[in-house]
């Protein structure tokens, strides 16, 4: 069985200076990453440019072989389907077809269409969710106390913010 090892602790400070001095480090440490995330990035966005552009005539060009063989296709559907028997055509290179999605629902107004639901006694097209107010709970913890499956639960983290200061624009 293979042991992971972590690498060594930093010394732990001594006194309140070398604390600040560690608050120091980190702050410098973070700045540091800042810069060589920045780095990859404005690497990253380069190389992403050039080969967005080298692809940009490679899609146009498939896209308008694409509609150029839908318009055959449609122009022959009736042949290629065998009378709509079939709906995918198998060719020496590929295959293409018609795909139908399934049906889908599309509501717009949701408040009016909730209403006439109800005003036509079609109740059953509305659903109705009950869920935990936790907000609620948080407000009032005594008044669910002991009730099985609650549990209020905080935790304390420790953190570091090192002191930065921000350019300001000379005027």
């Amino acid at each position: 069985m293979a042991r992971k090892t972590r690498p060594l602790p930093a010394l732990i400070p001594k006194n309140d200076q070398e604390a600040s001095q560690h608050i120091a480090r980190i702050g410098e440490i973070e700045r540091e990453l800042a810069r060589v995330e920045i780095a990859m990035n404005d690497e990253l966005s380069k190389i992403k440019e050039r080969y967005e552009a080298a692809a940009a005539p490679l899609r146009q060009s498939a896209e308008s072989l694409t509609d150029s063989l839908m318009q055959w296709a449609s122009e022959h559907r009736e042949r290629l389907t065998g009378g709509g028997k079939i709906k995918t055509c198998d060719l020496p290179a590929g295959q293409f077809g018609w795909r139908t999605n399934p049906p889908s629902v599309r509501v717009t107004g949701e408040a009016a269409v909730i209403d006439a639901l109800h005003r036509r006694g079609l109740e059953r097209f509305i659903r109705t969710k009950e869920q935990i107010n936790k907000d609620a709970i948080l407000n009032e913890p005594a008044a669910v106390r002991g009730v099985p499956g609650i549990a209020i639960c905080q935790s304390e983290n420790f953190f570091v913010e090192p002191f930065e200061a921000e350019l300001t624009a000379a005027n």
